[in-house]
């Protein structure tokens, strides 16, 4: 390694673990061993050929365990954070017709949306999109989202270290969840992020219960996973779990992050949390501008629990609401 320092390549490994690394950016083909260090995503063998092709002005193509990488390559990686940052804006708006390739697409198939989505940058928002008749290159773009998180975050606090913004969670319902006394379940959720941890109230005998109940957690910038947990009330004894499940919350915050104050745009999608066999999505939950605030919605299936879903709707609240 051009530092030759062991911690780098340890950085880039670790952000490479991170559960929505784990597939290829462009194809979502599981355990990538490629990167594009300016763009800042992790690719399999097969995307990696396309992107050598288009060139290292617009993607400069590395091995994750084989190739030497410069502390500025490092940092531009873990900075961006990899392919869910990146890809929130590289796909804000896949066409209908344009259909992303699977891991056993075609050469021509990822060749045409490679292309499309790095140097035509057709599925750009608009505001980085092709600027006085010139690309912008990928690096500039890198650069936009990162500027986005830092003016977002700034130095300002409020009582937090490095907080950012505010995130609303609606817990609407819960379906078909698990029986855990004699013929029904007594239901209420836990939210955990980082050190805060917020709950609903309990539902009194009803496996499919109804909420619509709001909870407020406060988002500092390494923020992590939002994780949930369903449990069962007892009253003389431990509460029995019904499910846990894991909410990426990269998707929500980076493309808010990236777009600004939302009150400037139309209703539109900006973003996607995509299922996969990895997370606990029922379907691919877009993000989107509605009435002036980012919102999602979230379908869940329990994990770890013979059965159960929740709906859940997140809303990011930057500092200055």
């Amino acid at each position: 390694m051009k530092t030759g320092s062991l911690t780098g390549k340890r950085r880039v490994k670790d952000l490479l673990l991170q559960q929505h690394n784990r597939f290829c950016a462009d194809c979502n083909a599981p355990d990538p061993k490629w990167a594009s260090a300016n763009i800042g995503v992790f690719v399999c063998l097969k995307c990696c050929g396309v992107h050598r092709s288009l060139g290292s002005h617009v993607s400069k193509v590395l091995s994750v365990t084989l190739d030497e990488w410069s502390s500025d390559e490092i940092d531009a990686m873990v900075e961006v954070g990899g392919n869910s940052s990146a890809n929130s804006i590289y796909e804000a708006y896949i066409p209908q017709g344009c259909t992303k390739p699977g891991p056993d697409a075609t050469h021509e198939q990822r060749t045409k949306f490679i292309r499309l989505k790095y140097e035509s940058q057709a599925f750009l928002k608009p505001s980085l999109r092709i600027m006085s008749g010139k690309m912008n290159p990928p690096s500039s773009i890198t650069k936009g989202i990162k500027d986005n998180l830092r003016s977002s975050s700034g130095s300002r606090e409020d009582g937090v270290a490095g907080f950012i913004g505010k995130l609303k969670v609606k817990v609407i319902k819960g379906t078909d969840l698990a029986i855990r006394d004699m013929m029904t379940s007594d239901p209420y959720v836990i939210f955990t992020l980082g050190q805060q941890t917020v709950q609903t109230t309990v539902v009194n005998s009803n496996l499919n219960p109804v909420w619509n109940e709001e909870l407020m957690l406060s988002v500092t910038q390494q923020f992590g996973l939002l994780n949930l947990k369903v449990f069962d009330y007892d009253l003389l004894s431990a509460d029995d779990i019904m499910g846990e499940a894991d909410i990426d919350l990269q998707p929500l915050i980076t493309s808010a992050m990236a777009y600004g104050d939302p009150r400037m745009f139309d209703n539109m999608q900006i973003g996607k949390w995509m299922k996969s066999h990895d997370n606990a999505l029922i379907d691919d939950s877009a993000v989107n501008i509605v009435d002036g605030k980012v919102k999602q919605e979230i379908f869940i299936k329990l994990q770890n629990v013979e059965s159960g879903e929740l709906e859940l709707a997140l809303e990011w609240i930057p500092l200055e609401s």
